[in-house]
């Protein structure tokens, strides 16, 4: 049975994210045919789409490679981030579902009880799954792509450690689902780009490298001879 290139990409990126494939290190077709039990054939496909995706990157003369982001490439993830999901809650608020509603606000007691017991250990999943409902809910397939890749990219790039306050937290989550049910785009967009602004404080770049000094193409100018 051929297994579609799509499987061979989501296993490729976990591994990657997991740091199976080390930033960096080739990704050789056959190698990883043989890895994953496929032919070479998906694993191209695969490898292209990784490419476009940002976590591959060809090189000349050792072909596929594993990325290396840069701090800036880090940063600018984040920064993406805290623009898109808040435009998604604010399309959940116009678009989402009684579904919808029931798993967000399932998720918040969940979260909020958790967080009073002091169970920080499943809080990070719950929160994981809190944020891909909420786009989900976005009703948007362009939005929910770009979110999801960018959450692959943000568990490659970063450390995060949970909030100070974690019931504080659920307590944030809590009011961007009361604006989405309410239908208040406005503020559900609000919240959630506040909330993303605090969380960020709790994001570690992972071995970044340092972004490249930019140079200037303008050729020096001798301006001695146009002084009085």
């Amino acid at each position: 049975m051929r297994i579609p290139a799509h499987t061979v990409c989501t296993a490729i990126r976990d591994d990657i994210v997991a740091g199976v494939h080390e930033r960096g290190g080739r990704l050789t077709e056959e190698v990883l045919a043989r890895r994953y039990g496929v032919s070479r054939v998906p694993v191209r496909e695969a490898l292209r789409t990784l490419e476009a995706e940002g976590f591959v990157i060809t090189r000349r003369h050792a072909g596929a490679c594993v990325a290396e982001p840069t701090e800036q490439e880090a940063a600018d993830v984040l920064d993406i981030r805290t623009v898109l999901e808040p435009l998604a809650a604010a399309r959940a608020a116009q678009r989402r579902t009684e579904a919808h509603l029931k798993v967000l606000r399932g998720l918040v007691r969940l979260g909020q009880e958790r967080a009073g017991r002091g169970h920080s250990e499943d809080l990070r999943s719950l929160g994981g799954w809190f944020h891909e409902t909420l786009v989900q809910a976005s009703g948007s397939p362009g939005l929910i792509t770009l979110l999801t890749q960018l959450r692959h990219k943000i568990a490659w790039m970063y450390t995060v450690e949970g909030p100070a306050r974690p019931a504080d937290s659920w307590a944030e989550h809590g009011a961007i689902v009361d604006a989405v049910a309410r239908g208040d785009a406005e503020r559900a967009r609000g919240l959630t780009a506040l909330h993303h602004e605090r969380a960020a404080a709790g994001h570690r770049v992972r071995f970044a490298r340092k972004s490249p000094p930019v140079r200037s193409s303008q050729h020096a100018v001798n301006t001695a001879s146009g002084r009085d």
